[in-house]
């Protein structure tokens, strides 16, 4: 980190120094020098088998975006998938989810065994610290599609047994994996298909909204994972 003050282009205040990385947490895994190698082996490996691939598309929003979107303050990105060979509606992108998760309700719906559960021995915890019961996990083939290109993919959902308005719960793991990037202004969410073309899905308003407003009556939450419950 550098010490001598400078004064950079476009700042009146003169800049004392530069903090270039930040140390530690556990964004790579484990705090544990081997956890730390094998985190980055693996990040090694995926750069370079991404790039013997075929190039993918640039996901960007432009105007033609906007055209389709009702002006709003605060939706969030509901989109519908298929699983199970069934279309499942109310599924919430969430880029601030740790896990990928599907709520006991769809889990019956969906007409699934408890008997396809592995056990899960980690914690979920809501945002107001309760804890909340997780039967167990499973992988299940899902299709996301804009009705001309689809891009299938196995996303391991952790089951919860919790009261929601939505049905799936999409977070950084399958995100980050299908390399989808989502937009609240634009209301759509958009993924490179194996083609090398772009997918873009809609986000249905009218039921971001209805489930949004629900989760404020009722008090439903959204969970992600920690491995201690919230301080209070």
């Amino acid at each position: 980190m550098t010490t001598t003050p400078t004064r950079d282009q476009g700042h009146e205040v003169p800049i004392h120094g530069e903090i270039n990385i930040i140390s530690g947490g556990l964004s790579g895994g484990e705090c544990t020098t081997s956890q730390s190698r094998k985190y980055a082996r693996g990040v090694m490996a995926g750069e370079a088998q991404e790039s013997d691939q075929n190039p993918k598309p640039d996901l960007i929003f432009t105007k033609a975006d906007l055209q389709d979107v009702i002006p709003h303050d605060n939706d969030p990105v509901v989109i519908s998938v298929v699983t199970v060979g069934r279309k499942v509606h109310h599924v919430l992108v969430d880029q601030g989810s740790s896990a990928d998760v599907m709520f006991w309700s769809t889990f019956n719906k969906l007409q699934l065994s408890p008997d396809q559960l592995r056990p899960y021995d980690g914690c979920l915890y809501g945002f107001v610290g309760d804890r909340v019961e997780v039967p167990g996990h499973l992988e299940l083939r899902t299709t996301f599609t804009d009705c001309t290109t689809s891009y299938i993919v196995n996303i391991s959902y952790l089951v919860v047994n919790a009261p929601s308005t939505y049905n799936i719960l999409l977070g950084r793991p399958v995100l980050n994996r299908i390399g989808a990037i989502a937009s609240s202004r634009y209301m759509k969410m958009k993924l490179p298909s194996l083609e090398g073309t772009m997918i873009t899905t809609k986000s249905d308003q009218k039921e971001a909204k209805r489930c949004y407003k629900n989760n404020l009556k009722t008090k439903k939450g959204v969970y992600t994972i920690t491995t201690q419950p919230p301080r209070e």
